[in-house]
This record gives structure tokens, C-alpha cells and sequence, in this order.
């Protein structure tokens, strides 16, 4: 056994530093992609995308609730989740930088003060904690993955742990802890079962008698049955239909979901087992690559070089000022891992084969399209991704910033040899300012801290749509927010949010029509109306597709043979013959057929359904939102309906409505006065605020006389989401490919 004791108290305060840090960094709301549906299910326990993470549902809520006696937003408390487990996994890696920098005096005969590991462990921790993804990632709770972080950290640290207690009969309990949190955070996201393969290599090179060890076997087979039964939450919880129920993973039988489970949805029930397995997104086989691997390998690096200086160059491409840190910090790395072989060869083994396979096996497993923003001379905009990856590549980044930390500690520790004075470490300190690098490059890059543009913009859009109306959205990104403001803070609940990509699946049309039929469609309260709604006298009478479940599931895409015509209104919409229709094409026209006379109908702007169904004629611009609008395009239209020219587009708006909208009801905090925004998601949030105020404004000019001052105000006010968007610090994309979200 080696008598080594672990400062505990050091590490609980240096992961409390990290903890503050984050606060002070920390989203006020929510944000685009995931962190609104995540928040969502958490909130009310619903099931997120496959794989449904239910062990991070059950723990935020838990979370949430233990937090609201300090009278914190919702939105606010499960992002505190996020940064609480990244300052927990700062607080493990400072055990594990400790315990390597110990050894490696240990091992020499040389005069070096005894407090240089903790010293050494502290630059270690912050920088890994202030890595650009790390910190991203650690101020909103966008993903699951900082949980699988901590368990990462965890697991290596339990591991180190057993290595120097093994001789000890109870020695064993710190792999069983491993393999119970490895298990178990399988439930939260499979990232989690990444140390698994490291450990047991781990086991057989430092200490292979344990294998022998009956208890190891029984109690840890135990253990990961314990642990993988967290995801039973799924089924028990689907079979009540929450409003959020991705994927319903419902099971007929208990059995059929314990095989499921047991099996990663190899087999047992099939809804559960397509969520388990991400049937929907069906990526192809590894041996199937997405993008050359030398592709993919670029792609990594040019997230491992933002990870250092991210606010030194705007632009996502690498190869710029950012380059020299990036090969300085990756040499520090290689220093330490090199530190850690002189030092402490078993922690060696380890760490080195959890970088490999955290960077380069990652890659290969994860096998990605083009980067989002590599390779322009890839002109197909579906060979590449819908957005920039490096959030999945967190923990290792976080692992090469402890690395680098080590590395770091070593050559302050060198320069400090060359002096010979008793205050030769205080000579060498100025080394030490490259600790602080990533703080300061990306702290405006990683701070959310003031951020409420993409819950404005869903309050907006939501708040655009009458009492009682239907919203198509085009992805689920545009649509996470609007559930967010929904579940969260209970607003426009009455508004069905439709998401167009999942009605190609065959459980979503069945729960819209569960959930509006009028046992559980949500009232419309008119404390929300924003002073332009009132209730109508009779609310809708029946769900929003009258379809049988067998008709919804023999709903396929086709070409018709005959001209076909859509009644809507008082119009005839004619196809005809040998039109393509998908599936979600005509599950959208039966809901559309079926709701009119009752539920207004909308489409988030721009939209790709209005135009790909032939309805763009018929829609009307009101603020954010397009209402379809059947009529006569021949007759005199109602006053307040004006075409805008053709060179802003040529929309119709409702003026009057509009104007109500975006100067009375509309919020728009934060977005005429940001200069880094999250993602280009988020940064089109002003242009699409710009280009609404721009068309409303032609529309207002060719409306009434006597309305120049209106005319000035709207294009003041685009002026100033022209300049935030415009000078928004996001790189320009190559012109061959699409920006997101447009």
C-alpha cells in the first residue's frame, strides 16, 4: 500500500473556484438546440430524444426541486446542474494532478518544495475548466454530458485510488463504485461507459490479481444490473403520456423491457428499444465512413485549437493566430503525459489510454460528416453537419487540459532549475501566465451571462400565434424553445407546436392527437394575450387530425397517379398529377384539413412546409409567424393586409396585427447590444428580427398615408438588429455552404 494521502479539503475548494467561475458565466435562460428540451423534461419529467437519458431527467428534476427554496428560475436551477457536475469532475481531476505530481517528486531525489503538486494540481484544473467547450458547455445545461464528465473524472480517480490501496482487503470496493457509476451513467448517455475498456486494461497491467477476487465478480455484476435498471424509468414514465414523450418507449411487459434493457435494444420491446439504440438517427455502419478519416481528424483538431485562445480569431476554420497555442499547449500536454511515465507508470497507462481513446477512438466511433464548417469544396451541404461537434468531444478536452496543466507544472519547475536562488520558483513564475490564456481568450466566448435572446425569440414566435392555433415548425431546433417557454414557464400552452421533422415517425401524429383532444387541451388564459387576444366563445371541439392510428401508420410517401384538390376554406389547392407528397407532407395537410375551421394555423418563418405544400400564396405574415389564410387573391383584400415589394420579399402582412406585435408585445433583451453569440443559430435570431422590421416597414409604406414616423421607428429598429447581427462575432462561413437554421 502507498501512504499517500488525498487533500480532499484542497480539492472540494478548487472545485468550488471552477463552481464560481461558471456562476459568474452562467445562462439566465435557456439557449438553442437541446438546452430547452432538456430543461423541458426535466421540468416535468418528461422523455427526451433518444436515448431518453432518464438517469439526467430524474436528476435534474430532483435537482430543480431541492434548489427552489432559493426562489431561482427553473431555467437557472438545471443549469447550475451543469455547471455543480463540471466543477465536480474539476474537483476529481485535482485529486488525479495531485496524486501523479506527488509520485513524480516521490520519485526523485531532488530539492522541490512539497506544495508544488498541489500548486501543479490547480493549474491543472483551471486549465481544463476553462477550456472553451469545457466552459461552453458548463454555463447552460445544452447537453447531458457534464454528468458523464463527472463520472468520467470519478472513475479515473477510483481507479488511481484502487492501484495504491490494492493490497488492502477492501481495496476492491473502489472498482465496484467504478463499475456502479459506470452503469449507471450509462443511463445518463453511453459517453459514460468511456473509461470502462482504459479500466479494465488498467486492472490487468497494475493489479490482475483482483480478477480473481470472487466478490469483484458477484457484487459487480450486481452492481451494473443495479445501475443499468435506471432506464425502466423510460417505459414506467411513457406509459403516462408526459407532453414531452420523444420516441414513446412504452413496454407491454415487464420482461420485454428487462430484455431490452439488458440487451442496449438488441431485443424485447421494440418502442423501447428503438429509443435505447437511436434507431432514428441510423447512422451507418463504422466501416461506412461519413467523411474520410484524415477529414474527420482535421475536424477535431480544428475543435482541439478553439479550445485555447477561442476569442483570439473569429474564424471556426484552424490555421490562424490561434495556431502557435494550440501546438503549445498540445506539446505541454505530451510533456505531462511524459511527466506522468517518469513519475507514476501506472497512472501513465491510464491517462494515456483514455486520451486515445477519448480524441483518436472518439473520432473513428463518432464517424462525422465534413465538419460544419471544413472542407468547402464539398458543395453538398448533406455530407456535412448540421452544426459544429465539439461538444462531444467535452471530455476530452477537459482531459488534455489536465495534461496540459501537468505539463505546465513541468516547465515552471524547469525554468526554476536554471536559477539558483531559494526564491527560484517565484523567478520562474511569469511561465505561469499561460494558465491564464484560456481564461482570458474565452471567457466572452464561453459566457452566456445575460442571454435571453433564444427565450425572447420563442416567446415571440409563440406569442404571435392566436388562441388556440396550430404552429408548424421547421426542426426541432425551432421548436425545443417554444416547449421550453411552454412547460417551463407556462405560457401560450393552448398553441399545438407541431414538429415537422417527426411526423415521419409513426408515434407523433398519435400523441398531437392524444393531446388535443379536449380532455387535455390546455386552456388559453387571457392574462397571456399581450393585450391583442381574447378567448374565442368556443374552443376547439376535437384533436387536430381525425385519422385512425391504423390510417396514420399507412400514411406513406408516394407520387400520385390523378390530379388531386385540397379543399381549404373557401380555395381549392390543386396538385397535379404526378406530385410527390412524403409522409409528413400528407400527415400535415390532414391536420391542416381537418383544424381549419376550428384552430388558426401558423408556420414559423421562413418555412420550408408553406412552400414544399404550395400555401405560401395564402399566408399572411403576422410578426414572426405566418397564418395561412385561405381566400380569394382576386378580390379586394381586407385593409390591413398589404404585400410588401418584391424586392423584400413580396410577403403579405397583416399590418395592424404586426405593429401590435413587435412594438407591444415582443421582448427583445439582449439582441441590439451582443457581440458574441453562442452559435449561428442564435445569431440569426436578430436577422430574423431585422428582416421582420425591414418587410413590415415597405409593408406600413404602401399601407396609409401619414405613416412615415411608423416607417422611421421600424427601420430604426432594424437598424439596430442589422448592426448587432452584422457585427456578431461568428465567423463567416464559406459562400458554397448554408448557414444554420437557414
Amino acid at each position: 500500500m502507498i501512504d499517500y494521502r488525498p487533500p480532499y479539503r484542497n480539492a472540494v475548494l478548487a472545485g468550488l473556484g471552477v463552481f464560481l467561475l461558471y456562476v459568474l458565466t452562467l445562462a439566465p435562460s435557456t439557449a438553442m438546440w437541446d438546452a430547452s428540451e432538456y430543461i423541458a423534461t426535466a421540468h416535468i419529467l418528461g422523455i427526451p430524444h433518444p436515448p431518453g437519458n432518464p438517469l439526467f431527467v430524474a436528476l435534474a428534476r430532483s435537482w430543480s426541486v431541492l434548489l427552489s427554496p432559493l426562489g431561482l428560475p427553473v431555467a437557472v436551477r438545471i443549469n447550475l446542474l451543469a455547471a455543480t457536475t463540471s466543477a465536480m469532475a474539476a474537483g476529481f481531476y485535482f485529486l488525479v494532478a495531485h496524486r501523479v505530481l506527488w509520485g513524480l517528486l516521490k520519485s526523485e531525489e531532488e530539492d522541490t518544495p512539497g506544495w508544488l503538486p498541489t500548486a501543479g494540481a490547480i493549474l491543472a484544473v483551471l486549465l481544463s475548466a476553462t477550456a472553451y467547450t469545457v466552459w461552453h458547455q458548463s454555463t447552460v445545461n445544452e447537453k447531458v454530458y457534464t454528468v458523464s464528465v463527472a463520472i468520467i473524472a470519478a472513475v479515473t480517480w477510483l481507479a488511481l485510488r484502487w492501484r495504491d490501496r490494492r493490497d488492502d482487503p477492501g481495496s476492491v470496493r473502489y472498482l465496484l463504485w467504478a463499475i456502479y457509476l459506470v452503469a449507471l451513467g450509462s443511463t445518463n448517455h453511453l459517453m459514460s461507459v468511456l473509461p470502462l475498456p482504459v479500466l479494465a486494461l488498467f486492472v490487468l497491467l497494475v493489479g490482475p490479481g483482483v480478477l480473481l477476487n470472487r466478490t469483484l465478480w458477484t457484487r459487480g455484476v450486481l452492481l451494473g444490473v443495479v445501475g443499468l435498471s435506471f432506464n425502466f424509468f423510460l417505459p414506467i414514465r411513457a406509459a403516462e403520456n408526459p407532453v414531452i414523450n420523444e420516441g414513446n418507449p412504452t413496454c407491454e411487459s415487464l420482461t420485454g423491457a428487462a430484455v431490452a434493457i439488458y440487451t442496449n435494444g438488441q431485443a424485447g420491446c421494440d418502442n423501447l428499444s428503438r429509443v435505447l439504440t437511436r434507431f432514428q438517427y441510423q447512422k451507418p455502419p463504422l466501416t461506412d465512413r461519413q467523411a474520410p478519416f484524415q477529414a474527420q481528424l482535421l475536424n477535431y483538431y480544428q475543435y482541439f485549437e478553439w479550445q485555447w485562445a477561442r476569442g483570439l480569431d473569429p474564424s471556426e476554420v484552424p490555421g490562424g493566430p490561434r495556431l502557435p497555442l494550440a501546438l503549445l499547449f498540445l506539446f505541454l500536454a505530451l510533456w505531462g503525459l511524459w511527466l506522468t511515465w517518469k513519475g507514476d507508470r501506472g497512472a501513465f497507462y491510464y491517462l494515456a489510454g483514455l486520451t486515445v481513446l477519448l480524441s483518436l477512438g472518439l473520432v473513428f466511433y463518432l464517424n462525422f460528416k465534413y465538419g460544419y464548417s471544413l472542407a468547402p469544396e464539398v458543395q453538398d451541404a448533406s455530407r456535412h453537419e448540421v452544426r459544429e461537434r465539439d461538444y462531444f468531444f467535452l471530455a476530452s478536452f477537459g482531459l488534455w487540459g489536465v495534461l496540459a496543466g501537468l505539463g505546465l507544472t513541468g516547465l515552471w519547475r524547469y525554468v526554476a532549475g536554471i536559477f539558483s536562488s531559494p526564491r527560484r520558483f517565484v523567478l520562474a513564475a511569469p511561465v505561469l501566465v499561460l494558465a491564464f490564456v484560456p481564461l482570458g481568450f474565452n471567457w466572452a466566448w464561453a459566457s452566456r451571462a445575460g442571454d435571453y435572446a433564444t427565450r425572447d425569440w420563442a416567446y415571440d414566435l409563440l406569442m404571435s400565434v392566436e388562441p388556440y392555433g396550430i404552429i408548424f415548425t421547421n426542426g426541432d431546433n425551432d421548436t425545443f424553445p417554444l416547449w421550453y417557454v411552454q412547460e417551463v414557464e407556462g405560457i401560450r400552452k393552448d398553441v399545438t407546436v407541431v414538429v415537422g421533422q417527426y411526423l415521419y415517425t409513426d408515434w407523433y401524429p398519435k400523441q398531437l392527437q392524444e393531446l388535443t383532444r379536449p380532455e387535455r387541451q390546455r386552456p388559453f388564459l387571457p392574462e397571456q394575450g399581450g393585450g391583442i387576444y381574447q378567448p374565442p366563445e368556443n374552443p376547439p371541439s376535437g384533436p387536430i387530425i381525425d385519422l385512425s392510428p391504423e390510417e396514420m401508420d399507412g400514411i406513406r410517401a408516394g407520387t400520385s397517379s390523378r390530379e388531386m384538390a385540397i379543399p381549404l376554406g373557401p380555395v381549392v389547392v390543386q396538385y397535379p398529377a404526378r406530385t410527390f407528397l412524403d409522409r409528413a407532407d400528407q400527415v400535415t395537410l390532414a391536420m391542416i384539413v381537418h383544424s381549419l375551421e376550428e384552430r388558426p394555423i401558423y408556420f414559423a418563418t421562413p418555412s420550408a412546409t408553406l412552400s414544399g405544400l404550395g400555401l405560401e400564396p395564402w399566408s399572411v405574415r403576422q410578426g414572426l409567424a405566418a397564418k395561412l389564410v385561405p381566400r380569394d387573391l382576386e378580390e379586394e383584400q381586407p385593409p390591413e393586409f398589404v404585400q410588401t415589394s418584391p424586392g423584400v420579399g413580396g410577403d403579405w402582412f397583416d399590418v395592424e396585427r404586426s405593429l401590435a406585435l413587435l412594438e407591444d408585445v415582443y421582448r427583445y433583451r439582449g439582441l441590439t447590444d451582443r457581440e458574441v453569440w453562442a452559435d449561428r443559430s442564435t445569431l440569426n435570431i436578430p436577422w430574423y428580427f431585422y428582416a421582420t422590421a425591414v418587410q413590415l416597414s415597405d409593408a406600413v409604406s404602401r399601407w396609409e398615408e401619414g405613416t412615415e414616423e411608423k416607417i422611421r421607428e421600424l427601420r430604426e429598429m432594424a437598424e439596430g438588429f442589422y448592426v448587432t447581427a452584422q457585427g456578431g462575432r461568428r465567423a463567416v462561413l464559406p459562400e458554397s455552404l448554408p448557414a444554420e437554421g437557414q
